[in-house]
């Protein structure tokens, strides 16, 4: 097993794990049902592939039918490639309609690559393309994978136009991907011609893949275009977690700035709190949701503390000795005496939105950290 067709193996099972929870949160999403079937005929298709090219028997059937399993998946996998595109792009009455006239030839396909099979003597490997039984199997598969990924290829190329962002960058990559597979199928035709008019596979079990054009077509195109593919699909997904990563690594990180000035002013107004218990405390230690939670909590009692401690603080134009003048007024408030001014704006940030509030309370905090407060 070459290191290309393990990472295809892997790939497919890490991405059919990803869809199926999706799935499950969105059941009935007709395109992610399509999407998540192609996945699963590719994930699941690969041992059987496995096991035909070993030569080796699953549940007593011969190799002969583990190919079959492997391609008749591909060929569904295919099918439910156009059946994407057609519920995304087509509203579902028009689309079940269009479906219904491509499950024909998928259909015939499927009738060619059984009859052929069951046609094969056990005796003759799988991939012996230089049996005329096991060339025509191959010849019906790659002619319906390569007119089955062509329309995909074009849709997807036409809706990356139409998209912006991550999802025109993970239509694109799908599209280059989608290409190299159709290019391969249409090179493994004359690939399994040659082998059959030439008996360049009685003695060599890799089939077409056997003929220079095969091999170079399996090796360079086929698989890397089924990883691209898969990467494309997966890419809008996967771009928008990292991003929702960054940003809880973010607010983790400031949770985690704010905490000197939070403590010494929950200290001494811990009425300021925000009370709110999450249902199930740890499964929310380790949700996104809840650092952000904790994050915009910690803000806004930092600035009601402030609030509630402004009167003590002195006037002055001095920003950088807020910190002390902070102390000072947390000690004075401790002491119980009387706050000699009014409420007044205390860190102001620079410019507008919340991340320039933060960023005078995280300052504010360092130099409390600094001078030791709390």
């Amino acid at each position: 097993m070459t290191p290309v067709v393990a990472a295809y193996g892997i790939v497919s099972a890490i991405v059919l794990l990803w869809l199926v929870l999706r799935l499950a949160r969105n059941p009935r999403n007709t395109a992610l049902r399509s999407v998540t079937a192609l996945v699963a005929c590719l994930a699941i298709a690969f041992p059987f592939g496995a096991a035909a090219d070993m030569g080796a028997h699953v549940l007593g059937l011969p190799p002969m039918i583990s190919r079959l399993v492997q391609h008749g998946l591909l060929l569904v996998g295919v099918y439910s490639l156009v059946c994407f595109f057609l519920f995304s792009a087509r509203e579902r009455a028009a689309a079940r309609r269009r479906a219904g006239w491509y499950a024909i030839p998928l259909l015939a396909a499927e009738a060619v690559l059984v009859v052929a099979a069951l046609a094969t003597p056990v005796s003759v490997r799988t991939n012996d393309q230089s049996v005329p039984s096991v060339a025509v199997f191959f010849i019906a598969a790659d002619v319906f994978m390569a007119i089955g990924f062509a329309a995909a290829a074009v849709w997807a190329h036409r809706y990356a136009r139409e998209a912006v962002g991550r999802l025109a960058r993970g239509l694109r990559i799908a599209a280059i991907g989608l290409v190299a597979i159709v290019v391969a199928n249409c090179l493994f035709v004359p690939a399994i011609v040659v082998t059959l008019l030439y008996d360049v596979g009685a003695t060599d079990d890799s089939g077409s893949a056997g003929t220079a054009l095969g091999a170079f077509a399996a090796t360079f195109l086929l698989m890397p275009g089924v990883l691209l593919f898969l990467l494309g699909v997966t890419y809008p997904a996967v771009a928008t977690r990292l991003g929702a990563m960054r940003i809880w690594w973010r607010h983790r990180r400031l949770h985690r700035q704010l905490a000197p000035l939070w403590t010494v002013l929950h200290s001494q107004f811990p009425d300021d709190a925000l009370d709110r218990v999450p249902a199930a405390p740890w499964r929310d230690a380790f949700r996104l949701r809840g650092t952000h939670r904790r994050y915009y909590r910690r803000v806004v009692e930092c600035r009601d503390g402030l609030v509630r401690i402004s009167p003590y603080l002195t006037q002055t134009d001095d920003a950088a000795d807020l910190p002390s003048r902070l102390k000072q007024a947390l000690g004075a408030h401790a002491a119980g005496e009387p706050a000699p001014t009014k409420a007044i704006p205390v860190a102001l940030p620079a410019g507008e939105g919340l991340d320039a509030d933060v960023r005078e309370l995280v300052r504010l905090a360092r130099g409390l950290a600094t001078r030791g407060a709390g």
